[in-house]
């Protein structure tokens, strides 16, 4: 709870894990993996929890949900800290094994690096969809993943290179670019985003990249849907910027998706929501 405690106070979002590298569940249908240890997402989850309730959903830097009677079993038995990278800001290249190491040395830029029980994790600032096997022994653990806290490793953090962006595009062969204008109004009174947290827009990108990616049929509606429920929620407080909307186009490209359907399902919803 001590490294828990510290890096929340530094702005890392931070979890328990258990035996097995395995999050907790944090309410009772949740428990010791009764629901198959996902995250609860409302499109597409398979708990029933009325919350996000672990894995790394559940990641926080509130340190009073860390000191919480909630969390003190899970801490009482926890083995391992965890934690968010994307919600740091960050994105983790977890090389697994002496190949995947000698690859990256080869190919990625040097950055804050951590070692690893069989490799090493190469931490980059920036953050990007999370895939795991992108090549032999290597993942990517961003947004919606978790990776173990093993120390704060060597070296200066540098930019999240293309190399790893291209890496995490399931059809390399997409192309992919911004969309055209997508400023949208801000509200009255300066601007301010009425969610007060980049955190709360985070995990709400996050769950709709996740919707987008666990479509297995209509993937169509299911992106025009996505990108209406987005909008309605942060479309008129002036927070999305072309960031938000280039990993929801990128969600949908990786399904399959043109671009001009990602830019006509998007125009189609500010229209309908009158933006």
């Amino acid at each position: 709870m001590r490294t828990a405690l510290a890096l929340a106070t530094a702005g890392v979002p931070v979890l328990p894990l258990r035996a097995g590298k395995l999050p907790f569940g944090n309410c009772r249908a949740c428990a010791d993996g009764a629901c198959g240890g996902r995250p609860h997402m409302r499109s597409a989850g398979t708990c029933q929890c009325p919350a996000a309730c672990h894995g790394w959903a559940a990641a926080t830097t509130d340190t009073r949900v860390i000191t919480s009677s909630a969390w003190a079993p899970a801490w009482r038995q926890a083995v391992s800290v965890a934690y968010h990278p994307g919600g740091a800001g960050l994105t983790v290249v977890d090389l697994d094994n002496a190949e995947a190491v000698a690859w990256a040395r080869a190919t990625l830029p040097l950055t804050r690096t951590v070692a690893t029980t069989r490799g090493e994790h190469w931490i980059y600032q920036g953050t990007v969809r999370s895939v795991n096997a992108v090549r032999d022994g290597v993942d990517i653990k961003s947004l919606m993943s978790y990776a173990r806290w093993l120390g704060p490793g060597t070296g200066t953090m540098t930019p999240l290179p293309d190399a790893v962006r291209a890496l995490a595009v399931r059809e390399p062969s997409t192309a992919l670019s911004a969309p055209g204008v997508v400023t949208v109004p801000a509200p009255v009174g300066g601007g301010e985003c009425r969610h007060r947290t980049p955190v709360y827009l985070d995990r709400g990108i996050a769950m709709a990249e996740q919707r987008i990616a666990d479509a297995r049929s209509a993937v169509h509606t299911t992106v025009y849907r996505t990108f209406l429920a987005v909008l309605s929620t942060h479309g008129r407080c002036g927070c999305l910027t072309d960031t938000h909307v280039t990993r929801l186009f990128a969600a949908a490209q990786a399904k399959g998706e043109s671009l001009r359907h990602c830019t006509g399902a998007w125009t189609n919803a500010r229209t309908k929501l009158g933006l």
